[in-house]
């Protein structure tokens, strides 16, 4: 790392400060889209990191890349996002709101199906929970290795552990959602098998 860069980040020059943002925003914005799954939510909650960067910076001792720090905050930031969105979620359910606006306009093009509608984000809202319901090291590891494609070494930087550990983490993310997606997809598919079964595919057209 440049001392004279970083001593000009930590005196805080603004030059230096806007060429920071420059070379990390686009990766910092990506990882919090990988938790958050919403481009809004995502570069605000990426203006929240580098607004911390830019006030811890004076105190940043130089331990980490500097990429690594605002991943590890990005990180972070992003967890904390969802925990406030999932309580936001069910203030509104107690107070009977949201959730309608979907269905509503599905149905009122007469483009989609209501029901496929609401069964596509059941299924992304399942995925989506089981991704968060995984222990914090495991939902970082496996969502930034498999969403964002970063390798394991980068990750255990973030993390502070080796990539023995990251490879690990993965791989008992990747078995705990295999099990929890399997067992309730696996109960559906054969409910509706038992309901109605497939036809098979006949010779002629």
């Amino acid at each position: 790392m440049d001392q004279n860069y970083l001593n000009r980040l930590r005196s805080g020059d603004e030059a230096a400060f806007r060429a920071l943002v420059e070379e990390h925003q686009n990766r910092t914005v990506n990882i919090c889209f990988r938790f958050l799954r919403n481009e809004e939510d995502a570069r605000d909650t990426a203006q929240e990191v580098f607004l911390e960067i830019y006030r811890a910076l004076p105190g940043f001792r130089g331990e980490s890349e500097l990429g690594t720090w605002i991943y590890r905050i990005a990180t972070t930031k992003s967890l904390d996002a969802l925990r406030r969105r999932k309580r936001k979620k069910r203030l509104d359910a107690l107070r009977g709101t949201g959730g309608s606006d979907e269905l509503d306009g599905a149905a009122a093009d007469g483009g989609s199906d209501p029901g496929r509608v609401l069964e596509e984000r059941e299924r992304a809202d399942l995925l989506r929970e089981a991704v968060e319901s995984l222990p914090r090291s495991q939902r970082i590891a496996v969502t930034l290795a498999k969403y964002e494609g970063m390798s394991s070494a980068e990750i255990g930087r973030v993390l502070g552990t080796s990539a023995v550990a990251v490879d690990s983490l993965v791989y008992r993310a990747q078995a705990g959602l295999r099990r929890k997606l399997a067992k309730i997809y696996g109960r559906r598919l054969k409910n509706e098998a038992e309901v109605s079964p497939s036809e098979s595919p006949s010779g002629g057209v």
